[in-house]
């Protein structure tokens, strides 16, 4: 890790305190730190002398095989030790590191530079990770810059073993519990943080689907990542604030916002310590409608907190994870294993599986033939990625079969935009058990069928797909994305970006009365399933079932036991009659205020300032 530069010490008189400065970023794992500021500085590599003697090939080759197994035992160790710390599903991602330094591509490309250029082995190491890191760079995929970054984790790996020595921690040389800025934070260095030290991180880099976010998540450290180049800015900071709800922070805040925040983050962990001993109330309105909530996951041990704080069930297992940390595609007995260690976990409650939902640049790894395309978002993702690639959806139908003997158990297909895309995948689900059937493999053939709806093409013929399907969930996600015609993942456009559009609202009450019109369930498993601006709204719309991440289980329960179902309709009624989604948000801000006063504000920082 690079040097830490400590707070800034002026010299001579105190200078006037400089201006607040609020940047925005994206939010990746929840929680609000307040505390002084230390600046990760990225400096060059001393490297050796690029070209070695010809004679001194083998023995560099030698060197090179040496470091590339230090380097694979090194990161095993730190797997062992994420294991731990943090449970098997996280401890997967530095295992993937491990998998990668031991893969013979790597060692024959590097050899063959050091071979044919006649250059030192970090050199050879550089060229080979640096190209590799770059094409993912270059697909412009919300995924890559995570892989990315993951290439470049296992490179200093590599490289502190070839020049004996690694870089010191990152915790090392701070000065006291402090906020990290950094213009990146790799999957390894992020999973030995410490949060006693470590009060919150921000990057210039990353994404909402990084390696890096997903271990500050389950480490609980309030993250705010893909801030753009902001450090210059940040070294003469004293103190800041990262808002990891809201993807803000706040370089030297005032003192009015400091007090704000810091009542605020006060009242936040007091609140969910309350309403978490809470679970096991009904998710019940005042006049008696009960509704189901769920929590969405992605890892096994993701499922003891759901359970813990009183979800019915797992609305969204994502199985991407299986994939994506693979070198090769898992095998069905692998996904078997990994889908039947999640259902026995619930002991009987509900889970939906839903199948693989990625673009084929993601799995390039091991598809030759994987295409470039310039609009990934558009592209050869989801359910067409299945339905093209048979091999790849078959061994996953299989695994689902034979693991939905353990429990209650669904299946959903996302991304589904026409009704021939849900009959081919229907027809190779009931191929997929008919073939376990002929092999005598034991394996459900009645399994309850959904699909995610979150392309406008769905909502418009969900009428149609509720003559087809169990269940319908509801992708807000998405939906707003391509409703809005905005990338959710780019900062540029994020005041277009609005679920309270009403064009979005009036998509959701489309599926929702098609799906009562033939009796199916429909629930939201995306972000407004647990936001409490929206569980109003949804309610009023006729949502019974909303799907979330397990943290926020505990203030939607106390929303919903706030509030009335006369009064979310009427909500509702009027929030489908606005222009604008302005007017809407600022409905919904005032409804929940008179329903629930003591409804905390969105952030500590004024709405203003959030929208900057």
């Amino acid at each position: 890790m690079p040097p830490l530069a400590p707070p800034h010490q002026p010299d001579g008189p105190t200078p006037a305190a400089p201006p607040m400065q609020v940047l925005r970023g994206l939010a990746v794992s929840p929680g609000i730190a307040i505390g002084p500021v230390v600046v990760a500085s990225p400096v060059g590599r001393r490297l050796p002398p690029r070209k070695i003697a010809r004679e001194a090939v083998a023995a560099e080759k030698a060197r090179l095989d040496r470091a590339l197994e230090a380097a694979e035992v090194e990161a095993d160790q730190a797997c062992a030790e994420a294991r731990d710390r943090l449970g098997p599903q996280y401890a997967d991602i530095l295992g993937a590191h491990a998998r990668m330094i031991g893969d013979p591509t790597l060692r024959e490309g590097a050899g063959r530079r050091i071979e044919q250029e006649t250059i030192a082995a970090e050199h050879a190491v550089i060229e080979v990770l640096e190209a590799h890191a770059a094409r993912l760079e270059q697909l412009s995929d919300s995924y890559l810059a995570a892989r990315a970054a993951d290439v470049r984790d296992i490179e200093a790996r590599i490289l502190g073993q070839l020049m004996g020595r690694r870089p010191r921690g990152l915790q090392d040389e701070l000065p006291g519990p402090s906020l990290v800025l950094a213009a990146d934070l790799s999957p390894s260095e992020t999973a030995g943080l410490d949060p006693r030290r470590v009060l919150g991180f921000a990057t210039e880099a990353g994404g909402r689907a990084s390696h890096t976010a997903i271990v500050a998540a389950a480490l609980e450290i309030p993250a705010v990542v893909g801030l753009g180049k902001f450090l210059d800015l940040a070294r003469q900071c004293r103190i800041a604030i990262i808002d990891g709800d809201e993807g803000l922070v706040i370089l030297d805040p005032d003192a009015a916002t400091q007090e704000r925040y810091r009542d605020a983050a006060e009242e936040r962990s007091e609140r969910f310590q309350v309403l978490s001993r809470q679970a096991d109330l009904p998710a019940e309105t005042l006049d008696g409608t009960r509704l189901e909530l769920w929590g969405n996951i992605e890892f096994s041990g993701e499922v003891e907190a759901c359970l813990g704080l009183g979800a019915a069930g797992v609305g969204l297992y994502r199985t991407e994870f299986l994939f994506m940390n693979a070198e090769a595609p898992p095998t069905e007995e692998q996904q078997f294993e990994a889908y039947a260690t999640v259902i026995r976990s619930l002991q009987g409650r509900p889970i939906v599986i839903r199948t693989l939902d990625l673009g084929a640049d993601k799995l390039e790894s091991y598809r030759a033939s994987a295409p470039r395309e310039a609009n990934p978002f558009l592209g050869l993702r989801s359910i067409r990625l299945s339905l093209r690639d048979r091999d790849l959806f078959r061994p996953q139908l299989r695994a689902i079969l034979r693991a939905a003997l353990l429990g209650d158990v669904r299946i959903m297909f996302p991304l589904v935009s026409t009704m021939s895309e849900l009959r081919q995948a229907r027809a190779l689900l009931a191929e997929a058990a008919a073939g376990l059937a002929a092999e005598g493999i034991p394996g459900r053939g009645d399994l309850p069928v959904g699909v995610m709806v979150e392309v406008p093409a769905a909502a418009l013929v969900a009428d149609h797909l509720a003559k087809e399907v169990d269940f319908f969930s509801i992708g807000t996600n998405d939906l707003v994305q391509y409703t809005l015609a905005v990338d959710r993942t780019n900062e540029t456009v994020a005041d277009l970006y609005s679920a309270a559009d009403p064009a979005v609202l009036r998509l959701i009450e489309r599926v929702v009365q098609a799906a009562g019109a033939r009796g199916i369930d429909v629930s939201v498993c995306g972000t407004m399933g647990g936001d409490p601006l929206y569980a109003m709204l949804l309610l009023g719309l006729g949502l019974r079932h909303l799907s979330m991440p397990p943290h926020q289980l505990p203030e939607i329960r106390r929303v919903i036991r706030g509030i009335r179902l006369d009064a979310a309709r009427a909500l509702a009624a009027e929030a489908l009659a606005m222009e604008t989604a302005a007017e809407v948000a600022d409905l919904l801000q005032r409804r929940l205020r008179e329903a629930l006063p003591d409804t905390p504000p969105r952030s500590g920082a004024p709405r203003s300032e959030a929208r900057g």
